[in-house]
């Protein structure tokens, strides 16, 4: 897939990065592809809510990717400090995961951290459990910073801690 462009996310998306995100994250749907939650979480990964207000801020970005004119993708870039951005939720269509669009989404997502925020660092957080998609991260520059976040549940689940990957921009 050679022709892929990218696009800031405006409200007028917000529908369809909802479902885009929800098919690639969870139920049975994102079993298609390989980097799933489906068998960790059964709650929704976001809600139109959420994105609506990710979309009006400032200092984040969900950039969208499309192939002819088809959501295929999409990521958030966030500035996270003076010269850290952080990088969420990179989302690739589950049947399109082994098509090399998420090294190509990822790498949209540091030119837009430079671009638009300065960053020289980004940051990152996977599910600690989540080994291959941390070697996946890893053979793209990133490395743990020995850092490890709660995961947002509640009650709190330790086995779904977030480890802390960053790399140089």
């Amino acid at each position: 897939m050679s022709d892929l462009t990218f696009r800031a996310a405006t409200p007028d998306d917000v529908a369809a990065l909802h479902r885009l995100i929800e098919r690639a994250y969870r139920g049975e749907t994102a079993k298609a592809g390989w980097t799933h939650e489906a068998d960790l979480l059964f709650d929704d990964r976001t809600s139109a809510g959420e994105l609506s207000a990710l979309i009006a801020d400032p200092d984040r970005a969900i950039l969208l990717a499309f192939h002819d004119e088809s959501l295929v993708g999409c990521v958030q870039v966030a500035r996270a400090g003076d010269d850290l951005a952080y990088l969420g939720m990179l989302t690739v269509e589950p049947g399109l995961q082994a098509a090399g669009l998420g090294r190509r989404i990822l790498a949209a997502a540091e030119a837009e951290a430079v671009a638009r925020f300065s960053a020289r660092r980004m940051e990152m957080t996977v599910i600690a459990l989540r080994a291959e998609l941390i070697a996946w991260y890893g053979r793209r520059g990133y490395v743990p910073t020995g850092e490890t976040r709660p995961f947002p549940v509640v009650p709190p689940r330790p086995e779904l801690d977030f480890v802390v990957l960053e790399k140089p921009l």
